[in-house]
């Protein structure tokens, strides 16, 4: 099923067209949804390599322990320091209400450090329009002294919960607003803290985490939002005052 499940990829991403004609008098719309609604439509276990592949023509290089082992011994050294700043006590990340906000001084802090390694260089990645957008996979766009560029992607999570199911990890592909234009590796870097705010958090521990390695999966999930919902040419009925 996994050939299937990139082939519908690629027609929701990508606007291509799957093989399979759909019956007489049915929209596209209404085959995609049968298509997606099987009984036996298996859209778990995908590897995310094949995912990039479908909607960006991207590659995902898997990490080489030996080839790559002397950068990535450097930016072991650069987390070590990121998570040693983030910890100081006067760092602003102690302001923070809540620990969903400090990622982007995660984020911040990761890129400075990054940009302190002679040859290096690190920045948010460009979307397809060229504009700056913080959110949406990945974050950081890093780039060695060979020229070589790999995606970096830092995610909180808190002390103990590894093992959780809840789903971390999001990736919406979009023509206009994608950020992944070059064949790269990709890491994401786990940073475990102590489930505190405030003055109180403190970021334990990181794991760099391959990409390449990783397989997600796809939730079927039809939305709307309030300004689609309550359109005038929607509305029925309304109370007399307010």
């Amino acid at each position: 099923m996994l050939s299937a499940a990139l082939a519908f990829l690629i027609l929701l991403f990508g606007g291509v067209a799957l093989q399979a004609a759909p019956p007489e008098n049915e929209s596209d719309t209404t085959a995609l949804i049968h298509w997606l609604l099987a009984d036996n439509r298996d859209l778990k276990g995908i590897p995310f390599s094949e995912v990039l592949a479908a909607t960006t023509g991207k590659k995902i290089y898997p990490i080489d322990s030996s080839r790559d082992a002397a950068w990535l011994a450097q930016l072991a050294k650069v987390l070590d320091k990121t998570l040693e700043t983030l910890n100081k006590p006067e760092h602003k990340i102690h302001t923070t209400s809540r620990v969903n906000e400090a990622s982007r001084f995660i984020e911040d802090e990761l890129m400075a450090q990054c940009r302190l390694v002679p040859a290096w260089s690190c920045g948010v990645p460009p979307t397809s329009d060229g504009a700056e957008q913080r959110s949406g996979y990945p974050d950081l766009r890093l780039v060695l002294e060979d020229g070589s560029v790999v995606y970096l992607d830092p995610k909180l999570h808190a002390e103990g919960s590894q093992t959780s199911t809840f789903r971390t990890f999001y990736y919406e592909p979009k023509s206009s607003t994608g950020k992944i234009h070059d064949d790269a590796r990709h890491l994401l870097v786990g940073i475990e803290h102590s489930g505190q705010e405030g003055k109180s958090l403190r970021l334990l521990a990181w794991e760099l985490v391959d990409v390449s390695k990783l397989k997600v999966q796809l939730k079927a999930e039809f939305q709307a939002s309030n300004k689609a919902m309550y359109s005038p040419e929607n509305i029925v009925s309304r109370s007399s005052t307010r």
